[in-house]
Order: C-alpha cells, then sequence, then structure tokens
C-alpha cells in the first residue's frame, strides 16, 4: 500500500508522462489499440490478429484461453478448467504461465514482474476487455522484453465521448456468477468512465470431505482524461487506476489415471486447505500528443502484485523430513506407493498402527511484486528521396521485483480431513529477485510503389540483481547488453492481396539468479505467407521457422519440478509450421446471413542434439524428438446464423494429442494428452431497446478428457457448463 501511495503522489506531481505503444490507425481517443479494424487489406508485416468487441460479446468468454482458441499459431495447456493461471505459448514456446510472451494491457507491461519473474501468476479479467490484440514474428518486435515467440496486448474500454454505460449479469451451472457494469461521460472536456466486474463459481470438481472447488474475482476500473488543442497539436491527458483480488481454492493436485477413469471431477482430500489469494494494483499516467503527420504517447506506470497460495507440496515423514518420492511419482505409480497414495486421498490416517507415518507437506508460497516505469513512443511520416517513411521508435524505463517469502506447514490426514498439526511455520525460499531496464527500438517502414520495406532494431539493457535473505553471501549483480535486429515487408498485389515477409532475433531474459556467464535464449525468427481482404472475404495465411539457438527451461511446481528454481539448456531447437485464418459473412436473403471463419494451425519442433536432463518435461532427449505441450494439429470452425436482432453461433475447436514429456526416463515420459473436439454454443435475441437476453452453453458434448497431468496429476477439462444472461446499453 505504501508503495501504491508513494507511486501516487509521484504521478500527481509530474505534469506530463506516460505511453505504450503505436496509436491505432483509425483515430480512436486513448489510442491504446495498437490495430485498424478489418475494414480493409492490412499492410503491416508480421502475423497479426485483432479480435473486436463485436467478436468477444459472440461467446462471453471470461476464459482467455477459449478466447484464444480462434488466433492460429498459439499452443495452450489447461490447467483448472477456468484460465484463472493461464498457460500461453507461440509458435511453440512452452505455455507454462504464459512466461515467454510479452503480456501488455492497453500497450503497457502488465505481468507481477515481466523481467525478473515473467510467470504470469497474474492475468487481467478479459470479461471486461473491448479488444485483444495478439502479434507474431516481427510484428512482436516492438514489444518486449520477451520476443521470441509474440506478445498479447489486452485493450480496456475507453472514456466515450457522450454518456454511456452497461450492466451484464448472468448465471449458470456449478454456481457460476457474473455481475459487470460501466459508465462513463465528459463534462467539459474532462472525461472519466468506471467499470466493475465480479466473477466467481462453486467449480465443477468434487472435493473429498466436502467444501468449493471454486473461485471469486473483483476488479475496479477508474479512467479520467482532459483534452484540449493548442495550435495544430491535440493534448490528451489520461489517468487509469484499477484494483483487482481473488480468491480461488485451486490445487496443483490432480489425479492417478484410474481415479481419473473412474471420477474425473474428484479432488483429493489433501487439497482442502488449497487457497489463492491476490491483490493487483495499477495506476498509469498518460499524455498524448497529436498533429497531422506527428503522433507522441508518454505514459508512465506502476503495478503492485501479491499473491499467496497454499497448496500441497509433498509429503513428510515422521521426523518432517520431505520423502524420497515426489506427488508425481506417487500418482503415477499408486500402486508401489500405496500407502503414500492412501494419505493423500484420505484413506488412511497419516499415523496409522503398522504403516509408516506420512504428513502432508503443505506450502504457501507468498509473493510481492512490482513493476514501474516510464515510456514513450511516436510515430513521424515524412517524405525523403521521393519515398514515404513512417518513422516509429520508443523508449522505455522499467523497474521490476519479486520478493519470495515461501514457507510450509506440517497438516495431518485424519479420518479423511487435512488438519494442521500446529507444529508451526518452515521458512524456505526467502529471496529478492529485481531488474532494472532501459528498452528501446527504432523501425523505419519505407513505402517504395507496392512494397513497404521495414527495417528496424529493438535493444534490452538491463542490469539484474539477486540475493538471498537467509545468506548474506548469495548474491549476484549482472548486466545484460542485447540488440534484436528486424527486417520485414509487405509487397501489394493488388488493392485487395498481399505478400508478408519478415526476419528477426529473438531473445528471453534469463532471471537475475541464473549466471551471467550462461548463454541466453535467443532465436532468429523466419515467417513468409500472403493476406486478402476484399470486405468480404479475409484470408491470411503465413508459414514460420524459428531457429532457437539455445532454448531454456526453469524447474518450478507448476511444471512438477522439485529442482527448485534451476534453469536447463535444450541447446538448438527448429520449430515451424503453417498458420491459416478465414472469414466470410454469407448472406441468405436480405434478413439473414450466415458468417463463419476457420483458423488452422501446424506445427512441428525438434531437438538438434541428443542429451539427459533432469528437467521433468524433458528427460534424455534424442535428436528430432519434439517439444512437449505441442500439437502437431490444431483447428477451429466458428459458424453462425444472425438477424437484425437474434444470432445464433457455435465454435468447435480441435486440438491434437500433444506429449507429456519430450524424451524418456521422466516421470510422464510416453504420456500424451489425447486429442479433443469441443464444441461451445450461444444464442442472443435483442428485446428492442429493453437490452439483450442470451444464453451459452461451453463444452456443448459433455466431453471429459485429461488436458493435463501436471502439475501433479491428470486434470480434467471443464465440463458442460450452461450459463444465461441479461445485457443493456443506455
Amino acid at each position: 500500500m505504501q508503495k501504491s501511495l508513494l507511486a501516487l503522489a509521484v504521478v500527481l506531481a509530474i505534469p506530463h508522462a506516460v505511453a505504450a505503444d503505436n496509436p491505432a490507425d483509425d483515430g480512436e481517443l486513448e489510442h491504446i489499440q495498437i490495430l485498424s479494424h478489418y475494414d480493409k487489406l492490412r499492410t503491416e508485416a508480421g502475423s497479426a490478429t485483432l479480435l473486436t468487441e463485436a467478436e468477444l460479446e459472440k461467446f462471453e468468454y471470461d476464459d482467455i484461453h477459449r478466447i484464444l482458441g480462434s488466433v492460429p499459431g498459439v499452443n495452450i495447456r489447461e490447467e483448472d478448467g477456468y484460465g484463472l493461471r493461464p498457460n500461453i505459448g507461440f509458435r511453440g514456446v512452452t505455455p507454462e504461465r504464459s512466461k515467454k510472451i510479452t503480456i501488455m494491457e492497453d500497450g503497457v507491461l502488465i505481468g507481477p514482474s515481466p523481467y525478473s519473474a515473467p510467470a504470469a501468476y497474474y492475468f487481467p479479467v478479459s470479461t471486461r476487455m473491448t479488444a485483444v490484440e495478439v502479434f507474431k514474428g516481427p510484428a512482436a518486435i516492438k514489444h518486449g522484453p520477451q520476443t521470441v515467440a509474440g506478445a498479447i496486448n489486452l485493450v480496456t474500454r475507453q472514456i466515450p465521448e457522450f454518456s454511456e454505460g452497461g450492466i451484464d449479469i448472468a448465471a449458470g451451472s456449478d454456481g457460476y456468477q457474473k455481475a459487470h457494469g460501466h459508465f462513463g461521460s465528459v463534462i467539459n472536456n474532462v472525461g472519466f468512465l468506471i467499470e466493475g466486474v465480479s466473477l466467481k463459481a462453486d467449480g465443477f470438481k468434487d472435493l473429498d470431505g466436502g467444501g468449493d472447488t471454486g473461485f471469486e474475482k473483483n476488479d475496479i476500473l477508474a479512467k479520467f482524461n482532459y483534452t484540449m488543442r493548442q495550435g495544430e497539436f491535440d493534448h490528451t491527458f489520461a489517468l487509469k487506476l484499477s484494483y483487482s483480488d481473488e480468491e480461488s481454492d485451486e490445487t496443483y493436485l490432480g489425479l492417478t489415471e484410474q481415479d481419473f477413469a473412474d471420477t474425473p471431477y474428484r479432488r483429493y482430500a489433501a487439497s482442502q486447505p488449497a487457497l489463492m489469494e491476490t491483490e493487483h494494483q495499477q495506476i498509469m499516467f498518460s499524455h498524448y500528443l497529436d498533429a497531422d503527420d506527428f503522433k507522441l504517447t508518454t505514459r508512465l506506470y506502476r503495478n503492485d502484485y501479491e499473491r499467496a497460495w497454499r497448496k500441497l507440496n509433498g509429503l513428510l515423514n515422521q521426523q518432517l523430513n520431505k520423502v524420497d518420492e515426489d506427488l508425481s511419482t506417487i500418482l503415477s505409480d499408486a500402486e508401489r506407493y500405496d500407502s503414500q497414495y492412501r494419505v493423500i486421498s484420505g484413506q488412511q490416517n497419516s499415523i496409522s498402527p503398522g504403516d509408516t507415518t506420512y504428513y502432508l507437506n503443505m506450502g504457501t508460497n507468498d509473493r510481492e511484486y512490482y513493476s514501474q516505469g516510464l515510456q514513450i513512443d511516436g510515430r513521424f511520416d515524412f517524405d525523403l528521396l521521393g519515398f514515404e517513411h513512417t518513422l516509429s521508435a520508443g523508449l522505455r524505463y522499467h523497474e521490476d521485483e519479486i520478493e519470495r517469502k515461501h514457507f510450509e506447514e506440517t497438516y495431518s490426514m485424519v479420518a479423511g480431513m487435512a488438519t494442521d498439526t500446529g507444529f508451526g511455520v518452515r521458512p524456505q525460499t526467502q529471496n529478492v529477485e529485481s531488474t532494472k531496464a532501459w528498452s528501446v527500438y527504432v523501425e523505419d517502414q519505407i513505402t517504395v510503389d507496392a512494397l513497404t520495406l521495414g527495417v528496424g532494431v529493438r535493444g534490452e539493457l538491463m542490469d539484474m540483481h539477486h540475493h538471498d535473505n537467509q545468506n548474506a553471501n548469495n548474491f549476484q549483480d549482472k548486466t545484460t547488453r542485447i540488440w534484436l535486429p528486424s527486417v520485414s515487408g509487405f509487397y501489394k498485389l493488388s488493392e485487395e492481396s498481399g505478400l508478408l515477409f519478415g526476419v528477426h532475433k529473438g531473445f528471453v531474459p534469463s532471471a537475475p539468479a541464473r549466471s551471467a556467464t550462461e548463454e541466453l535464449e535467443t532465436s532468429i525468427n523466419y515467417e513468409f505467407g500472403g493476406r486478402f481482404n476484399d470486405g468480404v472475404t479475409q484470408l491470411e495465411l503465413v508459414t514460420f521457422f524459428n531457429d532457437y539457438k539455445n532454448l531454456t527451461e526453469t524447474c518450478g511446481q507448476s511444471n512438477a519440478g522439485i529442482c527448485g528454481e534451476e534453469t536447463f539448456s535444450g541447446g538448438e531447437v527448429d520449430v515451424y509450421g503453417l498458420e491459416a485464418q478465414l472469414s466470410q459473412s454469407y448472406p441468405l436473403n436480405l434478413h439473414l446471413e450466415i458468417p463463419y471463419s476457420f483458423v488452422y494451425t501446424y506445427t512441428e519442433s525438434e531437438f538438434k542434439s541428443d542429451f539427459d536432463s533432469v528437467f521433468p518435461q524433458w528427460g534424455t532427449v534424442q535428436k528430432g524428438d519434439s517439444l512437449p505441450y505441442l500439437p502437431t494439429h490444431q483447428a477451429s470452425f466458428t459458424i453462425g446464423l444472425s438477424s437484425a436482432d437474434w444470432r445464433i453461433t457455435t465454435a468447435v475447436k480441435y486440438v491434437g494429442d500433444m506429449e507429456e514429456v519430450a524424451g524418456d526416463g521422466a516421470v510422464l515420459s510416453g504420456f500424451q494428452t489425447p486429442s479433443n473436439i469441443t464444441v461451445d454454443l450461444s444464442a442472443s435475441y435483442d428485446i428492442n431497446n429493453y437490452g439483450r437476453i442470451y444464453v451459452k452453453v461451453d463444452n456443448v458434448l459433455d466431453d471429459t478428457e485429461i488436458v493435463s497431468r501436471r502439475p501433479y496429476g491428470a486434470r480434467p477439462s471443464k465440463p458442460r457448463q450452461i450459463s444465461a444472461g441479461f445485457k443493456y446499453q443506455f
């Protein structure tokens, strides 16, 4: 709280500040949406997808995983069924906690600690977003620090030009409830917007001993702006404040194969105490300057995030020492580890006569994060030597920090209930990692007749620090300087079609605790494709090839790792494939039309060398082995029937099978998540001027599949969920 108040004081004391990324080409007031709408052929190089507010409203998803199902090149590992802790990757990078993609809200870094600890345990509530933008390839070079794969930008509601507001309430199965409202207006050039969202559900799993397995999330947003004109310049000053919290009864503990086959939605008694509690705050002050051929955005931001997640870490013996078998090993061979399994599942007491004592090791990983910075982005259009130039440049100074305050407690299984023994707290990881970074990019897009050629470079200049609060001699300071060139282009074949190409260098920052002598994770990424848009049909085909020079992974509980925060190198890896997206609308008559879209992704990957690794997702790798959690084939097809006042839409998504481990010798080697097809259905009806009612069904076929065996044990997809809602705009 003190940090937030300090940030507020700093912001109010500075007359100018802020900014994010390139403003939208369509003249939107707050200039935080980067892509223009699909009303004409887009000529930017690099693969980019825009999901508009109208598209987001078709299914009223609250889960970012389901939203991104219609975006090519996205690979996802499901975990909890609600998307509470998203696992998102692009073009083959690990989806683990979305840590290798750049996540932004309104063009500004929104992750808790994007440089020092990029695992995205916080992700903005997608319910209040009015657009989602996904950038891959050269299109992502302006958005760092993670540039090996791409970036996602979540666009919040803008302050309206006139008084307007709305409400959205819904309820459904498994105790699902949604309440969402907003109102904004402009008075004497001063605009404001207030928005709030509350989401909750009891959960779809059955917890041994009783209890909820769901969540409750609350989110409040306030925006204010002031506009003025001085000569040929338009100025907009804006302030954005947001607060969110979450309580979720979520665990890392899954099921054995047999228990999943018998009761896939069961949760073991050992997960009864599981609880995630979080708070997130953001403050941002911005200034936007607009002239005919010059635009400059400045933005000052501060994010604070706190989390505490109590969950089962493993088992302890009678002397309170950790047993040799981790949870993954126990659940993968429950017959061999019968006593341990029976304690976890509540069928045997921790202290059982004639048997070994097994206590429950419950860990609470308290963490505090902050990130703050000043970001300036500009664009200048000019003619030089007979060529049209669009010069884009940006500068950002950013600081972030994570402070870990992990501890463990001893619980005992007694008559099927997990109970605190009162033995006290055992401190575990107690450290701080921080980064101070300068980022800069420059790109010149030169138009020569039908060709637009972009030449640019991004620089990341980082000073990192790590120290162990339990060992004063365990600390490190290191400096990283890296420059990432990019060349891209778009050749316009006609007013409706063109070819795109590009090559750029990608990079992922290493953690502050990693040795400064270790090789960085970098890649050279290539892509080639084409676009077509005649106002009715939109088509994009893109081939890509990502050449990783040193693929790295970090061990952690989210990937069932028992190797602390250690980082591993997988050497050279190739990822290549094809992305396709098509959308059309076929008119049946003057009153009815059939909108439909198709998205397909083909991805292949291979390690380029043999090696042995204790990283739980690699094992003993041989040259040619594929990356885990990367399906070869993914496809989605959406089709609807709509009129002026009603609409029905169906979405069908196919995800191919995925390897749990790349090589041999690991706990889950040889296991695959099966291919699956998910069908979602939505329908809505406008009640003249009285609002709109909607009904939606997620997972219409009620298919139950294993979506992952991580972190610990088999985990199910979300079952059929039916909900109904009412929306009213005024």
